[in-house]
């Protein structure tokens, strides 16, 4: 599948073409229209942009948009943002939806943008977490991960963004956020790692400790394979916090069992299993409980009480990158 936004102001008309021979035009709302000079690049395992099947329409100016790729940089402007999409197509242009909201605030212009997506990667990167909890989705036997590959992958999504003009990468994905290191290599231009941005906007709350003599404490709710990863962990220790987990009885008694109502949709019982997981942590002194899982995170409502004492990474991404653009700009 590709997908080529043609820049319209109001709306956002946008070509799709599926392999499976079905071919439509889509209309997008206006809170979800690209901005000018923004690219949103559907990729197969090769890294490239998949020619279309015999039989599938494709529009004259669709053929001239997709001809002008190359290897020079499609988008110059100081300030492009490289986006390689996660586990979930929905939480990635969720994200997308709060960086362009986010960065038109008081009749800006919104940042200039690649979004990188593969099915291949985000299908490896769900199942490496998965994984995680092997009692819970694969009672039989489940299928190896090759880290390998998905390391590789990145890296691909990675070298595409840049030769695409992208001045800065970003990750919106926990799982991702694994390989931070191993993607990062030989790269020409930074990428954000969200426990460094959530870290430093902390930092900058100047919060106090709830008991006094200790350091200042962070509740960490996420998958197994997060935790298990530490990076979070670690980016807060590196800035002066002590990082708070969920104990062995919370994962197994309310966690997991969480998940595994969300993946019966039974949602009112996932979501107050989390909010007592949420509560445990709460009760252990923690100033803030950082949300380190989208699926968590969408489970509460945007009123729920809970949800401020909570903090996103993703959102903390979305602000990071916008400051970095406005500096670049500046």
């Amino acid at each position: 599948m590709y997908l080529q936004i043609f820049n319209n102001p109001t709306h956002g008309l946008a070509h799709v073409c599926y392999s499976s021979r079905v071919s439509c035009k889509v209309r997008l709302s206006r809170v979800l229209a690209m901005p000018p000079s923004s690219i949103l690049l559907h990729m197969d395992e090769s890294n490239d942009l998949p020619k279309p099947k015999k039989g599938i329409c494709q529009s004259e100016d669709s053929k001239n948009s997709l001809n002008s790729l190359s290897a020079d940089s499609l988008l110059r402007q100081a300030n492009t943002v490289g986006i390689i999409g996660g586990v979930s197509t929905d939480s990635t242009l969720k994200f997308v939806k709060k960086l362009v909201d986010w960065s038109s605030k008081d009749g800006k212009s919104s940042l200039p943008f690649v979004l990188c997506s593969d099915p291949a990667l985000n299908k490896e990167l769900l199942l490496y977490e998965e994984n995680s909890y092997p009692s819970l989705y694969h009672r039989a036997e489940s299928a190896p991960v090759d880290r390998k590959l998905i390391v590789g992958n990145l890296r691909n999504k990675r070298r595409y963004l840049e030769k695409c003009g992208a001045k800065l990468i970003l990750m919106p994905c926990h799982i991702a956020h694994i390989w931070y290191e191993e993607v990062c290599e030989g790269s020409s231009v930074p990428l954000l790692h969200m426990g460094e941005c959530i870290a430093k906007e902390l930092q900058e709350a100047k919060m106090k400790p709830l008991e006094a003599g200790n350091p200042l404490r962070v509740g960490v709710m996420a998958t197994s394979a997060t935790l298990s990863a530490g990076f979070y962990q670690e980016k807060l220790q590196s800035n002066g916090f002590e990082a708070v987990l969920p104990d062995k009885a919370t994962m197994e008694h309310t966690v997991i069992p969480s998940i595994e109502a969300m993946k019966r949709e039974d949602m009112e019982g996932a979501r107050n299993l989390l909010r007592i997981a949420l509560q445990v942590l709460l009760v252990q002194a923690v100033n803030v409980v950082m949300l380190g899982s989208d699926e968590m995170r969408d489970l509460l409502p945007g009123d729920d009480p809970l949800l401020k004492k909570c903090v996103d990474p993703m959102d903390a991404l979305a602000r990071s990158a916008i400051k970095w653009a406005e500096n670049q700009c500046s």
